[in-house]
């Protein structure tokens, strides 16, 4: 059997995006822009499920618990005219947890703790704030939800647990994904094709 395809999508953009803020799996709402970002990669997804050939009301729907996941989900099933509320949620795809860098930029985060921020610079898949996650333990928890997919699926979730997926997958490693901006607005089709974006 060959394997799922996964739509993913990654949250709209929020306040503490726009100002550069680390969210972890702090509950920001999406800003209007988000919200235009989301509608977008909704309608992205219909042409892309269209493509695809199926019948988008019969595929599962699963999204991070955060709620900028939640009202991507919702605004982008909407453009599919689909019932916003009708997904589950699962915390495997919750963002990663930063930990005390939590509401802090990158600059606040290495002026707090210099030493910290340049082990981390130098090796951000393995290192951690305190109170964080690793990106291999990320990679980890996405592991264990892919293998739990048994059929195509759209999923809404975020960078890091794109990141981790890609590396868990193959179509990155840890040192090219670390850095790797993922869009927002846009659907990445993991499938038997590789990895690609529509945006």
């Amino acid at each position: 059997m060959p394997a799922p395809t996964i739509y993913f999508i990654r949250h709209g953009e929020t306040s503490w995006n726009a100002a550069g803020r680390l969210q972890g799996v702090q509950d920001i709402a999406l800003n209007e822009l988000g919200r235009r970002q989301a509608a977008h990669a909704g309608r992205v997804l219909g042409d892309l499920l269209a493509r695809d050939g199926h019948d988008k009301s019969a595929l599962p729907f699963v999204a991070s618990p955060l709620i900028r996941a939640r009202a991507t989900m919702e605004l982008v099933r909407g453009e599919l005219g689909l019932p916003p509320g009708d997904y589950i949620l699962d915390r495997r795809l919750r963002e990663i947890g930063y930990g005390v860098w939590e509401g802090s930029t990158l600059a606040e985060a290495q002026a707090a703790d210099p030493a910290l921020y340049a082990r981390r610079q130098a090796d951000k898949w393995t290192v951690s704030p305190s109170g964080g996650e690793s990106y291999v333990e990320v990679q980890a928890r996405m592991t264990d939800w892919y293998h739990s997919v048994t059929s195509d699926t759209v999923a809404v979730a975020h960078g890091g647990t794109a990141r981790a997926l890609m590396v868990a997958l193959g179509h990155e490693t840890p040192v090219s994904a670390a850095d790797l901006y993922i869009e927002q607005g846009a659907v990445y089709v993991f499938g038997e094709q590789g990895l690609r974006k529509y945006s």
